[in-house]
C-alpha cells in the first residue's frame, strides 16, 4: 500500500457553483491499481463513488456543503479520471473488482467505518461493498444507482452491440455523440450541461485506455441480478435518492430498490440521472437531513423535494 500526497489546491468549478473548500489530492495504490483521491473537510467520513463517464469532480457541487461537517473522500474509480487505467487483462472491470479496490482503499486511507455514497456505477459498487464488507459501512446512500439493467438509448446500445460495440465506443463516440448522450439520456429535459464540464469529462474519456475502461465497465452492467439479491440482504440505514426524470434507471426502479432494503428512505428530486450535477444543493440537504436523523442531530432544513 503506497500513498503519494500532492500539494493542496483549490478545485476548479464552474462559475455557477459555489467554491469548494481546500482539496488535497493523493495517489493511493489499492488492489494493485493506482487510484487518485480528492479529500476535504473533517468529521465523520463520507466516501463518494462516481458513475460511468464521470470522475470525482461530479461531487464538486456538494463538496462545500458536505465538507463543513464531514471528511469528504472522492476517488476516481480505476479506469476513470486521473486514476490508472489498467488493461482488462490485469484488472477485470467487474463490479466485484471495483468493490475490492474500494475496500483496500478504506485500509490505505484509514477510513474506519464510513458512510458510503454511490452514483450510477458507483451505486452498484456501493451495494456490493456494503454486502461483502458490512463492517466498513455505517450508512449507505444510493444516488440513481444502476440496480437494474440501464436504459442507454441509441448511443449507449450501439456501444454494447456484440462484436462491434467496442469499436463503436472506442472509435465513433466523438465529442458530438458524447454530448448528445449526456443531454438526451443522462439529464432531465429542463437541465443544461455546462460546456466546460462536458469538455472536461470528454477529455478524460477520449484517451484510448479510458475508452476501453468505459466499455468494459459498461459491459459488466449487463446482468444486475446479483445486485438485486445483494440489495435485498442489506441491513443498514439507507437513503435512496433519485431523479424523477431519470431515463437510464427510471424512478420506478428506485421505488423497487427502496422497498427491497429494510427501512430504506426514498427521496425523489427534480432531475435526470445526474442529481449531483443537476440539483447539487437539494441533494446535499437531503443527505444531511438523513445523516442528522440517523445520528439524532437536530434537523437543519434545506431545499429539497421529498418522494
Amino acid at each position: 500500500m503506497t500513498i503519494a500526497i500532492f500539494p493542496s489546491k483549490i478545485a476548479k468549478l464552474e462559475p455557477s457553483l459555489s467554491p469548494v473548500s481546500e482539496v488535497v489530492y493523493r495517489d493511493v495504490t489499492a488492489g494493485g491499481v493506482r487510484v487518485r483521491v480528492a479529500e476535504s473537510g473533517s468529521g465523520p467520513t463520507l466516501l463518494l463513488l462516481h458513475g460511468l463517464f464521470l470522475d470525482n469532480t461530479t461531487w464538486n457541487g456538494l463538496r462545500t456543503t458536505l465538507a463543513r461537517r464531514h471528511r469528504v473522500v472522492t476517488p476516481d474509480l480505476p479506469g476513470f479520471g486521473a486514476s490508472e487505467k489498467p488493461h482488462p487483462s490485469r484488472f477485470p472491470y467487474a463490479i466485484e473488482s471495483f468493490a475490492e479496490v474500494m475496500a483496500d482503499l478504506y485500509a490505505g486511507l484509514e477510513l474506519g467505518r464510513a458512510t458510503l455514497v454511490g452514483h450510477c456505477l458507483g451505486g452498484s459498487i456501493a451495494i456490493t461493498l456494503a454486502a461483502r464488507h458490512p463492517e466498513l459501512v455505517s450508512e449507505l446512500v444510493l444516488v440513481s444507482a444502476l440496480c437494474e439493467p440501464p436504459r442507454l438509448g441509441a448511443y449507449g446500445r450501439l456501444g454494447l452491440l456484440p462484436g462491434v460495440g467496442g469499436f463503436v465506443l472506442k472509435q465513433l463516440w466523438n465529442r458530438r455523440v458524447f454530448g448528445a448522450f449526456f443531454r438526451e439520456q443522462l439529464m432531465a429535459k429542463a437541465s443544461r450541461v455546462v460546456p466546460a464540464t462536458l469538455d472536461a469529462y470528454y477529455a478524460a474519456f477520449d484517451e484510448p485506455p479510458a475508452r476501453t475502461s468505459a466499455h468494459e465497465s459498461l459491459r459488466a452492467l449487463g446482468d444486475t441480478r446479483q445486485l438485486a439479491t445483494r440489495a435485498s440482504g442489506l441491513r443498514l440505514p439507507t437513503l435512496v435518492a433519485w431523479g424523477n426524470e431519470d431515463r437510464v434507471v427510471p424512478a420506478a426502479a428506485a421505488r423497487r430498490l427502496a422497498r427491497s432494503i429494510k427501512d430504506a428512505r426514498l427521496e425523489l428530486l427534480d432531475a435526470g440521472h445526474l442529481p449531483q450535477e443537476e440539483r447539487p444543493d437539494e441533494l446535499a440537504h437531503v443527505m444531511l437531513r438523513f445523516f442528522d436523523d440517523q445520528r439524532g442531530e437536530p434537523r437543519r432544513d434545506g431545499p429539497a423535494n421529498g418522494a
